[in-house]
C-alpha cells in the first residue's frame, strides 16, 4: 500500500482509509475477517465517528481488532455532532466524546481526531483548550477537521496550536463541485458557483489532507453512481478503464481520486471484503491525464 503524510504531522498513512460507518451490518465473524483482510493489504487506517451506530460501530471494531496490537492500527475518529440537538464544539462536549471513543475504541489514545461538521456556536478559544487538554493526557495525538471550509479553518487555527491535519468533504466523480468551480472560474454558470471557498486548493497550500467521504455517491446519500442506469455513460467508462486495467470500476473510481495531484486520502464505505480489496488495489494504478478527464465528462461534468 502506498502512504503519505497525514497534513504536517509526522504520520504517515496509507493512501486508502477504511470507513467504519457500516460496522454495525457484521457480525463478530465478518468484522474480524474484514478487518484482517484491510491490515492484510496494508490499509490499516480506520475512520470511526462518536455517532456511527450510535457508538456500536467502535465497539464492533475493537472487538474485531483486539488481537491486534495497538501500534498496528491508526484509529481516526470524529466528534460533535449530538443527532437531531445539535453540533456540539464545546470544550465538554469534545472532551466527553472522546472519553467515550476510548472506551468504546478499547485504546489508550486516538491518532487523529476530526470535529465533525461545523458548529455554528463554535469558541474556537474552548476547542483550543479542549485540543490541549486532550493531548497533554495523550488521549489524542493529531487533530482534524471534517465538512469545512477555509475560513472556518482559519478562525480556529487562529486559536488552536496543533496544525489541522485533514478535512474530511464529501468527493466523488458524480459529486465534484470542489473540482468543477476551480474550472469554470469568472464564468457565469451555474456550475463556477464557488460553493466552499475554493477549499481544495486552499487545503493543498496549507498541507492538509483532504479526505473525501462518500467516492462512490452522487448528491447526499441519494445512492451510488457504479451499475445505477442514471449513469450509463459514466459506467461504459468505468468498465472501458477497468478492462485494460484488468480491474473492476470500483478501483477505477478510487483511483480517479488517488490520480488528484492533492494527495487525497479518500475514506471507503463498503463492509464486504471483495470490494474493500479492489478499493485499495486503487494504490496501484495511476491514471493517465486523458483517462482522468474522460471520466470526469462521462459522468455529465463538462469543460467550459
Amino acid at each position: 500500500m502506498k502512504t503519505i503524510q497525514l497534513g504536517k504531522t509526522n504520520l504517515t498513512v496509507p493512501v486508502v482509509a477504511v470507513g467504519c460507518m457500516g460496522f454495525t451490518r457484521l457480525d463478530k465473524t465478518d468484522a474480524e475477517r474484514f478487518v484482517k483482510t484491510a491490515l492484510d493489504f496494508g490499509a490499516n487506517f480506520f475512520d470511526h465517528a462518536d455517532i456511527y451506530g450510535g457508538g456500536r460501530s467502535e465497539e464492533i471494531f475493537a472487538a474485531a481488532a483486539a488481537g491486534v496490537p495497538r501500534e498496528k492500527l491508526i484509529l481516526q475518529t470524529k466528534c460533535g455532532i449530538r443527532p437531531g440537538v445539535a453540533f456540539d464544539f464545546s470544550k465538554r462536549h469534545i472532551l466527553a466524546s472522546v472519553d467515550g471513543s476510548l472506551k468504546r475504541l478499547k485504546t489508550g489514545y486516538i491518532d487523529v481526531l476530526l470535529l465533525h461538521r461545523p458548529d455554528a456556536l463554535v469558541e474556537p478559544e474552548e476547542v483550543a483548550e479542549a485540543f490541549d487538554a486532550l493531548q497533554k493526557a495523550g488521549k489524542v495525538r493529531h487533530f482534524g477537521v471534517s465538512n469545512q471550509n477555509p475560513f472556518q479553518i482559519q478562525l480556529l487555527q487562529r486559536f488552536v496550536k496543533q496544525p489541522i491535519a485533514a478535512n474530511q468533504l464529501q468527493l466523488s466523480i458524480a459529486h465534484a463541485q470542489m473540482i468543477t468551480a476551480g474550472m469554470r472560474v469568472n464564468m457565469a454558470d451555474g456550475a463556477a458557483i464557488d460553493r466552499d471557498g475554493s477549499v481544495l486548493d486552499f487545503c493543498r497550500l496549507h498541507d492538509i489532507t483532504v479526505q473525501p467521504w462518500s467516492p462512490f455517491q452522487y448528491g447526499f446519500f441519494e445512492g451510488v453512481f457504479l451499475d445505477n442506469p442514471k449513469f450509463p455513460a459514466l459506467n461504459a467508462k468505468l468498465n472501458e478503464i477497468a478492462a485494460a486495467y484488468k480491474v473492476t470500476a470500483t478501483t477505477v473510481v478510487m483511483a480517479w481520486l488517488l490520480r488528484h495531484p492533492a494527495k487525497m486520502q479518500p475514506v471507503t464505505g463498503t463492509t464486504k471484503t471483495e470490494r474493500l480489496k479492489d478499493c485499495v488495489r486503487a494504490a496501484d494504478i495511476v491514471l493517465s491525464r486523458e483517462e482522468w478527464y474522460e471520466i470526469y465528462l462521462a459522468a455529465g461534468n463538462t469543460l467550459p
